[in-house]
């Protein structure tokens, strides 16, 4: 019978398998750390690589547009444009103003006294005399009492001359002389009282001038104060109008003044600053001024409204372009400037824009004065500057550019 040499109590310790609960060693523990730190190496080295590579991409595809787009802007033929060369000249300062006309003489008739209306002595919108009658009330009560009131004046008068010759022989005394005096003095002061009334009752044209509309009618009654009718003398007109306060060291009497109106197209009135008011007015700040102008043919009425220029009499040298050239925008008002550049790839000269920013100063017709950012000589787009960019090759035509001028004249639409 054979007999197991070892034995279950006689087996080598290390066929023992070691309990589940045992913990790693120390070496066990750095390996591991190793592992996962060499793991976490590659994520990020994989990471890294997939965003190059991706970047990459998207640099070619950026670099192959711009190659295009270059390659597009090469074959686009040159935008057409037109032009303008910027000029001098010398402008006449002009201070511009809006006003009203107002006549040199003028009044609306009203009713010193009530009435009726008996007569009206001129025609709507016609001239009238100084003089001539307009409206005459009816006044049949106020001379009959003047006939009462002669008929005493009468009375008195011959009672103060037998009191005077009654006097003189000594027959009354001085007191009773005096009281007969001051009944005829009372007396005639009623005479004169009642024809006052009598002529107040007949409204007559206080000067030479044109009759309005007028407001009453025969058999009308009308009111004490009541308006009858506006006189206006038309022959010489103002023009009433305010300047800002810094323009009054520029303004004098006797500087000419020129005025036009929408009511009459096509016509420039002359005339000359003739008063400037004493003060100014501390709501605006502004000072009133007033302008004659000659009226003969009656074209100016009262109320119109009026655009008013003060030629100054000094003159300035001015740069100045069509409004049409200037692209207003809230940072700034700029051109663009039309300038010869060689093409790199061509070597050929090419017309090319470049954006200028420029001041602006006053606007005369269809030009506006430059006072900074350009000079003499300078050429710009005159047209179209809402769709131009920086840097875009144009063509120059100017065959249906529009001609611009200091004094134009639009057609009525």
């Amino acid at each position: 019978m054979q007999t197991n040499l070892l034995s279950p109590k006689t087996s080598s310790p290390s066929s023992v398998p070691k309990s589940p609960s045992s913990a790693p060693t120390l070496e066990e523990q750095r390996e591991q750390r190793r592992r996962t730190r060499k793991a976490v190496f590659k994520v990020v080295v994989g990471i890294v690589a997939v965003f190059l590579v991706i970047a990459g991409i998207k640099a070619s595809q950026i670099m192959a547009m711009i190659k295009g787009g270059k390659a597009m802007m090469a074959a686009m033929p040159p935008t057409v444009v037109t032009s303008a060369k910027v000029e001098k000249g010398n402008w006449v300062p002009i201070l511009h103003a809006v006003g009203s006309i107002a006549p040199v003489q003028g009044a609306t008739i009203s009713a010193e006294l009530a009435g009726t209306v008996a007569a009206v002595g001129f025609e709507s919108g016609t001239p009238v005399k100084k003089g001539e009658m307009l409206i005459k009330l009816d006044a049949a009560a106020e001379e009959a009492q003047l006939r009462s009131n002669q008929a005493e004046a009468e009375l008195a008068k011959a009672d103060f001359e037998r009191a005077r010759d009654l006097a003189n022989r000594k027959v009354i005394s001085q007191a009773e002389l005096d009281a007969a005096s001051a009944k005829l003095t009372q007396k005639l002061a009623a005479v004169e009282n009642e024809k006052s009334l009598i002529a107040k009752k007949q409204i007559i044209a206080p000067f030479d001038g044109i009759a309005g509309i007028r407001a009453v009618n025969v058999g009308q009654m009308v009111p004490v104060g009541a308006q009858l009718v506006s006189l206006q003398q038309l022959d010489q007109v103002y023009a009433n109008f305010s300047l800002p306060q810094q323009d009054l060291a520029r303004v004098q009497v006797g500087l000419p003044v020129k005025v036009t109106t929408d009511a009459i197209q096509d016509r420039e009135f002359e005339g000359k600053l003739t008063a400037v008011n004493s003060s100014i007015d501390p709501a605006t700040r502004s000072v009133s001024v007033q302008a004659t102008l000659d009226n003969s043919d009656h074209a100016l009425r009262a109320g119109m409204f009026a655009r008013v220029q003060v030629i100054l009499p000094d003159q300035k040298p001015t740069l100045f372009i069509p409004a049409t050239a200037v692209s207003y925008a809230p940072y700034g008002n700029s051109v663009y400037l039309i300038e010869k550049k060689q093409n790199e790839q061509t070597k050929k000269d090419e017309l090319v824009l470049r954006q200028q920013f420029i001041r602006t100063g006053e606007a005369r017709g269809d030009f506006v004065a430059v006072t900074d950012g350009l000079k003499e000589g300078d050429e710009v787009v005159s047209t179209g500057v809402f769709k131009l960019r920086n840097g875009m090759n144009v063509a120059i035509d100017n065959k249906l550019a529009p001609d611009p001028k200091l004094n134009p004249k639009p057609a009525d639409t």
